[in-house]
């Protein structure tokens, strides 16, 4: 990485309100640097090394990149997660950043790096300090007087509140999948569906319909998503099956991404594919109101 960047520290995962306030002042800070921004990420949960069981995430590693961009940021490194990374002295850490250009730092006051976390905001800033670099640390960032965090939204998308998520996160909550083939019925009901492969290790949404932003290369849609088992049709795996408005075309292999957006209703069983029918056609009537207010 030739060149003059300052580097956002974090694991970033949702990239949301928080994160963003830290990436806007990456961005700051490198327009008066004159630098590029770059952030630093982790291609798994940090501590999947030390506990048998972590957090789902809220996104995989490739959707916390295109976040990134969203936010400004124009390079992202990702660490993998082994012992030897783990393991790195915090000020060796820091220093392999200046090596590869780093004119300075930004990164929240609660983030620890480096071996055992011994590294922090405070250390970051007496580092800077010795070496006379710019740095900036960003404190908790709060909404309705509720501190903006991973773990919150977390729980908000499991229990369905996605709209308090999609609050906290500033932007709807992302996954990509690729199309896989199905039954097909819904083709023949009229509404043809997108069955998209959930990756693992990340969040599932609470079981139900909503409304979603999908897309498809550069190309959006307003989408309708069913996420659940399709219990009207005797289904037992979960699935995430997506109707994407206005779209015509071949999705089968393709990667889709989804915006979830907005909570319409609980996933249900219906006493038969009419009123299955007529459910969905009431969805994407409340999905388009959605979008056009």
């Amino acid at each position: 990485m030739a060149g003059k960047w300052v580097y956002a520290l974090g694991f970033f995962d949702g990239v949301h309100l928080g994160h963003q306030a830290l990436l806007s002042a990456c961005e700051q800070l490198a327009k008066a640097l004159d630098a590029r921004t770059a952030a630093i990420t982790f291609e798994a949960h940090p501590q999947s090394l030390f506990l048998r069981e972590v957090p789902p995430l809220l996104t995989t590693l490739e959707d916390r990149k295109k976040l990134l961009r969203r936010y400004g940021i124009q390079q992202v490194v990702s660490y993998p997660v082994t012992n030897e990374v783990m393991s790195t002295p915090w000020q060796a850490f820091l220093q392999e950043q200046l090596d590869c250009g780093a004119v300075g730092f930004v990164c929240g006051d609660d983030f620890h790096f480096g071996s055992r976390g011994e590294g922090n905001g405070e250390k970051l800033r007496q580092f800077c300090a010795e070496r006379d670099l710019p740095c900036v640390i960003i404190p908790e960032q709060t909404l309705d007087g509720i501190r903006v965090s991973s773990s919150y939204i977390r729980r908000q998308i499991e229990s369905g509140d996605m709209a308090t998520a999609v609050r906290f996160l500033g932007h709807g909550h992302m996954l990509t999948g690729t199309v896989v083939t199905g039954r097909k019925l819904g083709h023949k009901l009229g509404f043809p569906t997108a069955n998209i492969e959930l990756p693992e290790g990340v969040i599932v949404p609470c079981h139900g319909v909503y409304a979603c932003r999908a897309y498809v290369g550069e190309a959006s849609y307003m989408a309708v998503c069913n996420v659940g088992s399709r219990p009207t049709v005797e289904g037992h795996q979960i699935r995430t099956e997506t109707w994407l408005l206005d779209f015509t075309g071949d999705l089968y292999g393709k990667a889709v991404t989804l915006e979830f957006l907005y909570f319409l209703r609980p996933e249900q069983k219906f006493s038969g594919l009419e009123a299955l029918t007529k459910a969905v056609l009431n969805d994407a009537k409340r999905t388009r109101e959605y979008f056009g207010n």
